[in-house]
């Protein structure tokens, strides 16, 4: 299933990965901030989310790093890239494309 299918059926759980202080400036509502840097400590916390794991950054790389990451672990992961593309897509009525 690609994002926008993700995002349409309203699966899995949204995890921005950026820093505490890049999140409190703009996030995507409903998202959960884990760090990049703190994700192989907090595995158990990511098991417990709704999966698959839909990773976003500020412009695509540490969520890029976070899915091989995740995925070395067994988890369902969708790399997403930029929340702000997430934001865009929601902003939209994502029935429509």
């Amino acid at each position: 299933m690609n994002l926008k299918e993700l995002l349409q059926k309203n699966e899995g759980t949204i995890v921005d990965v950026r820093t505490p202080g890049e999140f409190q400036g703009g996030h995507i509502s409903g998202s959960v901030n884990i760090p990049v840097n703190e994700l192989l400590q907090r595995v158990y916390e990511l098991q417990e989310l709704k999966q698959p794991i839909i990773l976003c950054c500020a412009s695509g790389g540490r969520s890029a790093m976070a899915t091989h990451m995740l995925q070395e672990q067994n988890l369902t992961c969708v790399d997403a890239g930029s929340w702000l593309s997430i934001n865009y897509l929601l902003s939209k009525n994502v029935e429509t494309i």
